[in-house]
């Protein structure tokens, strides 16, 4: 099959450039809008592209696995257009549904480097590997830098090495989730080696050795040296093992921020898949706040975290799956303000319940503009009108990007 030239006139939403031709879209990887490139065609897709005409947009990249890496996608596009589209991808996916908003500008909040980091360890003969899949691969980069994490991370990953190879699993692949806190690294390895308790006194003091706060293995907390603090807005909150924060400190504060400007002078607010209490803890020192979440682990640190005073309204919480048992209209009656922040699947369930009911206020907080735009499709045709959406970028160099949307009833 021969060459082809083929112009880029747009980025897709996975960070590929897009050439349109007389036989469809042609998908052309690591190319930007406005180059001009030279590829053989195969399935929609530009087999080794060859660029002819680089982008005035185009930058060098910033780590030198960047090609072979799957973690990041567009380190060769400079910054503004970068944070553009971003905030386009947003707005396709509302646009999809039919919903035509003003979008707020894309807020940077990627300082510092990201605070957790899921990554993967495997055998290579007699030579451990961790990091990240390669692009479209099964196959393991073994990362020596990676420029979007906390430099501390970084500087561990030789011993996280050592640590993952003493329970690495004689076939397959285990998962290490890292936890940048504020009295060190916490660790959490899962899909160990089923013999990884014979290990516990090698990984005791490997924990000692690497000066870790917290290593947990297939959900045994091994060691705790120091409890892995995180700071929700002044109120300290131990990290449960492996669990959910928000990728970036920088992020954490601005999506708070947001929240906490979207609920006004709210009284009594609901926070749904409220997590650890990343929002609710800061909500509840100007409102009453119930907290909803279905992860035990999660609901566990947040009480733990109340049990301290801590100068704030009256909070409580229960444990509740709100994708498969959402609160219906009758239990939404006593708020004025709902917060949600659900997976990335969405709130549709909820969403339902929401747009039948009176609550005047909602503030939707999502990882996933599609199904965001699907539950804010569904809470406009039950009467509320949309009044800020607002990305917020946390996740550097990849398609992923929050949205936090504010709507209330006339």
């Amino acid at each position: 099959m021969s060459e082809r030239e083929l112009i880029v006139t747009e980025l897709g939403h996975r960070g590929d450039g897009i050439a349109q031709t007389e036989t469809g879209s042609v998908f052309v990887a690591g190319a930007l809008p406005g180059e001009t490139v030279r590829a053989e065609v195969v399935d929609g897709r530009a087999k080794k592209p060859v660029i002819d005409t680089p982008s005035p947009d185009r930058i060098e990249p910033v780590c030198r696995h960047f090609k072979t890496c799957g973690g990041c996608s567009v380190q060769h596009l400079a910054e503004h257009p970068y944070l553009d589209w971003k905030r386009g991808l947003v707005a396709k996916a509302l646009g999809d549904r039919g919903i035509e908003t003003d979008i707020e500008q894309t807020v940077a909040a990627t300082a510092g480097g990201r605070r957790r980091a899921v990554l993967t360890a495997t055998r290579a003969g007699r030579h451990t590997l961790l990091g990240y899949h390669e692009k479209a691969s099964h196959r393991l980069v073994d990362i020596a830098e990676c420029p979007v994490l906390d430099p501390a991370i970084v500087a561990a990953l030789p011993g996280l090495k050592s640590l993952a190879a003493e329970v690495l699993p004689k076939k397959g692949d285990l998962r290490l989730t890292v936890l940048a806190s504020t009295a060190g690294l916490d660790i959490a390895i899962d899909k160990a080696d089923k013999t990884y308790e014979r290990k516990i006194p090698a990984l005791s003091q490997k924990v000692v050795e690497l000066d870790l706060a917290r290593l947990s293995v297939n959900g045994e907390v091994i060691l705790e040296v120091r409890p892995p603090l995180l700071d929700m807005g002044g109120v300290g909150i131990v990290a449960a093992p492996g669990g959910f924060t928000q990728a970036t400190i920088a992020a954490e504060e601005a999506l708070s921020k947001l929240v906490l400007a979207g609920i006004g002078k709210a009284k009594n607010v609901a926070d749904l898949f409220s997590g650890v209490g990343t929002f609710a803890l800061r909500l509840a020192r100007s409102a009453n706040v119930h907290a909803v979440e279905g992860d035990a682990a999660a609901l566990a640190a947040f009480d733990k975290a109340l049990r301290k005073p801590q100068g704030l309204k009256k909070v409580t919480f229960e444990r509740r799956d709100l994708s498969r048992r959402p609160l219906v209209r009758d239990e939404l009656e006593p708020f004025d303000t709902v917060v949600f922040d659900p997976p990335r699947a969405g709130a549709q369930a909820q969403a339902e319940q929401l747009a039948l009911s009176k609550v005047k206020t909602v503030v939707a907080v999502s990882c996933n503009p599609a199904t965001l735009a699907r539950d804010l499709r569904i809470l406009i045709d039950g009467g509320y009108v949309l009044q800020s959406v607002t990305p917020v970028d946390q996740f550097h160099y990849s398609p992923h990007i929050e949205v936090v949307a504010v709507l209330t009833r006339e």
